[in-house]
């Protein structure tokens, strides 16, 4: 065994087997597999193995449609030929018109990444299907593309790929221990010697958090006890003279697929149960859970009614094994938060399907840093530290509940709610609160004119559109208030703070205290990583001279990583987390001046106080941090409190409102309108896959800058000129909004994708924004969007639509 390698994969199952593989497809051979069994003697051994196109986002469809080519690829090798049912298509069932909706807008999102889904009716579906009955369906969408694959000769081809590249796999290896270094490599201890190396990865499975603890971390996986069945022979199975498209019923929480001449049939029961809580027996090898046939008796009732052929068939085998679920439902593949050079791909609950694709994207970031593709969907980093055992648990039971049901747009579920909250949760509550989640944070998405009110769950606008649009004229009427937690803040100190800042940066740092400014910072590619607002804050009582670095609340465990990562041994920079201390109130509106000059001494004027200002002050008695910069592109004040003052300047705040019919507003508010004044949203329209000139932020880089991270491949990407162009579009729809993902089109021709979209109340217009291929960005140019299966026209037009020229702000 090899003492030294570049890389340890550890974990022997398609998640561990993929990385090796696509490691020295990425030219890097110097690699080794670990495993403490034999390869796929965990959850893959027994995995139904179904391979589908289907994804909810593009990131999910482009690595599921390499999986295939991949997997179509190994079963054609004449050499090593594996099974591989390719093509047998698949059907998701619908018995609603929403979920129809949702299919509608999945086969447009999915056509912008070249895959074509069909969206059919009952009819079509029992024609293409003709052991399924059309009682209480509606249609299905059909993956033309849809097959199964053998779990354990897929990895073993896989791994005889590997191999034959200069890759080493190690059998029955247990790891016990890990061991990082100052220069941050690792030697990892096996029962059979130590390897050091330079990157370890974390492929293990259900006994994912066995490795974390070796490293000292938690990931937010579950194990839940999955059963199926295989039924003896079918005789229409065999009579038919084709092979059975796979079905996924949201109906009725079951799957099936051919097996031989009878049928693989899975249940999601809602009396469903997790796995390994408390510990996994370490001899859990190529094993199974007892059958427990009588918790899915509510999904095998559904089953015999949507198939009646199964109620005359025999039962050959019953296989009830783990599976592996994440906090949200999907992978975690990319870095572990908190460490350097190691990596993780886990909680692939349908690994065999997409691990080809997982284990692409993830050897990518590695040897590159970024993959093709924004990965942000299935990146560590997006869950914080509320996600510990138990709300992993419910999340997973919730999500294993609702497998084949899709999140509708603004559908926030249950489980697990109440993780995040601040002093005014309770208070907002009580005012009628609907709460969206925002990284574990309860924030207030509108406010309910009644306690029974509820909303529609639905990709078209629903029953809250008006309720917003009172928000939104209150604001821009008179004003506003609205909470905004878990907005990501570091403070970052030090003699080389501003040298080091002025290096993350690819535009310009504000030169004077007091002053704010919004700043991107880029990827080693050219490419946009993450968007920041910085404030310089002088020398007080408070603390030295120091940056306030502000971002996204989902991006505090990603943009703490990249800082720390950039530091330089010798740089006096220390960056302090304040996160989870302080909480912004939004105070917004032609009348905000009047507000805050009622509960605070400071002079609140535009000469003393103007836009991009910020100050150290106090409101009534609370002390705050307030910046004159608006997302709403109204007269609007940032005002950053601790929490343990924070309901103090609520109170401070409404009492000085009533004499000037203070509202409070909500997250669907904000959204509205940020989308009219061409504001963008990190990880909508912010993405990896673009640079900052295709994106439009030509004004916050300074290329005249000596140096800044990406600054050679910007230049370089510069030259070449723009692959695409983010433009916004006026959509010619009042019944729904353009969602991420729908496809741009010019008659039949694909040429862009939506990012983000809603309607604009102020400007009274539906407002998308998209990337879309240069020779169409001019402003005037008529497309149209895949909306829901309508084609809807689209006009790209001038941003921002509301006030453009800046004047309210700066009132």
């Amino acid at each position: 065994m090899k003492s030294q390698t570049r890389v340890v994969v550890i974990g022997g199952g398609i998640a561990g087997c993929s990385t090796l593989y696509h490691l020295t497809q990425e030219g890097w051979t110097d690699v080794v597999l670990v495993e403490r069994n034999e390869l796929t003697s965990g959850t893959t051994w027994h995995s139904a193995a179904q391979v589908t196109n289907f994804g909810m986002n593009q990131t999910m469809v482009g690595l599921k449609s390499h999986s295939i080519e991949l997997y179509r690829e190994l079963a054609s090798d004449p050499d090593y030929p594996i099974n591989y049912h390719h093509g047998d298509g698949g059907i998701r069932l619908a018995n609603t018109e929403a979920q129809m909706d949702g299919y509608r807008h999945f086969a447009s999102m999915a056509r912008g990444m070249g895959v074509e889904f069909e969206v059919i009716d009952a009819e079509e579906c029992a024609r293409r299907h003709p052991l399924i009955s059309t009682d209480n369906l509606i249609g299905g969408l059909w993956d033309g593309q849809d097959g199964d694959i053998d779990p354990a000769q897929l990895c073993q081809a896989l791994a005889r790929r590997a191999r034959a590249a200069g890759a080493e796999v190690y059998r029955n290896t247990p790891v016990i221990g890990l061991t990082q270094h100052r220069d941050h490599s690792w030697t990892v201890h096996t029962e059979h010697g130590d390897i050091t190396c330079e990157i370890v990865v974390n492929a293990c499975g259900y006994r994912v958090n066995e490795l974390g603890a070796m490293m000292g971390v938690h990931h937010p996986v579950m194990s839940m006890e999955h059963q199926y069945l295989v039924t003896e022979e079918i005789p229409a199975i065999r009579e038919a003279g084709h092979r059975m498209p796979l079905l996924r019923c949201p109906i009725s929480d079951y799957y099936c697929r051919q097996e031989k001449y009878g049928l693989l049939v899975g249940f999601y029961e809602q009396n469903c149960k997790t796995w390994g809580m408390d510990g996994i027996d370490p001899h859990f090898v190529n094993a199974l859970c007892p059958d427990d046939l009588d918790r899915t008796t509510d999904v095998l009732e559904g089953a015999f009614a949507r198939m009646p052929a199964l109620m005359d068939v025999g039962i050959h085998t019953v296989v009830n094994g783990p599976i592996t679920y994440t906090i949200d439902g999907a992978p975690l593949v990319g870095p572990i938060p908190g460490k350097r050079n190691a990596f993780c791909i886990i909680g692939l609950r349908a690994g065999l399907g997409e691990g080809g694709g997982h284990g692409w994207l993830l050897a990518q970031q590695i040897v590159h840093g970024e993959a093709c593709y924004d990965t942000w969907c299935l990146d560590p980093r997006r869950f914080a530290g509320h996600a510990n055992v138990e709300l992993t648990a419910l999340k997973a039971i919730e999500d294993y509940q609702n497998e084949f049901r899709f999140h509708f747009p603004n559908e926030h579920r249950p489980a697990g709610r109440m993780a995040k909250t601040t002093p005014l949760t309770p208070v907002l509550a009580a005012e009628g609160a609907a709460f969206t989640v925002v990284n574990g944070w309860e924030r207030a998405e509108y406010f309910k004119p009644a306690p029974d009110f509820d909303v529609t769950h639905s990709f078209r606008f629903d029953e809250s559109f008006d309720l917003v649009a009172q928000e939104i004229k209150a604001v821009q009427s008179a004003v506003g208030l609205c909470e905004v937690n878990g907005f990501n803040r570091f403070e970052i100190t030090g003699s080389d703070a501003e040298a080091f800042l002025d290096r993350m940066i690819c535009g310009r740092l504000p030169r004077r205290f007091g002053r704010v400014g919004l700043a991107y910072l880029l990827n080693h590619h050219g490419m946009l990583k993450s968007e920041a607002t910085i404030a310089r804050l002088p020398a007080t009582d408070l603390g030295p001279e120091r940056f306030w670095y502000g971002s996204a609340a989902a991006s505090e465990l990603h943009d703490m990583d990249w800082l720390t990562q950039h530091l330089g041994s010798d740089e006096d920079v220390q960056i302090r987390s304040l996160t989870n201390d302080q909480t912004i109130l939004v105070l917004a509106g032609p009348k905000s001046r009047d507000v805050i000059s009622a509960v605070s001494r400071a002079d609140w004027s535009a000469a003393a106080f103007p836009w991009l200002s910020v100050r150290e002050c106090f409101i009534g008695i609370a002390p705050a941090t307030v910046m004159a910069v608006s997302f709403s592109g109204e007269l609007a004040y940032e005002i950053h409190v601790p929490n343990a003052s924070l309901y103090a300047a609520y109170l401070a705040l409404r009492e000085a409102g009533e004499a000037h019919d203070l509202r409070l507003f909500g997250a669907l508010a904000v959204e509205s309108m940020r989308l009219e004044k061409g504001f963008l949203h990190w990880k909508a329209d912010v993405l990896t896959e673009f640079d900052p000139f295709e994106t439009g932020l030509n004004r916050f880089v300074h290329m005249g800058k000596p140096q800044f991270i990406g600054k050679a491949a910007l230049e370089t990407r510069a030259a070449q000129g723009p692959s695409k162009r983010l433009v916004t579009l006026e959509v010619g729809s009042k019944a729904a909004p353009a969602h991420g993902g729908a496809s741009v089109m010019l008659g039949d021709a694909f040429v862009g994708t939506v990012t983000s979209g809603g309607w604009g109340h102020r400007v009274q217009k539906n407002i998308a924004y998209g990337f879309v291929s240069p020779d169409y960005a001019d402003s005037g140019t008529e497309l149209h969007i895949d909306l829901l299966g309508d084609r809807v026209p689209a006009t790209v037009v001038t941003s921002p639509l509301y006030d453009p020229e800046m004047n309210l702000v700066r009132t």
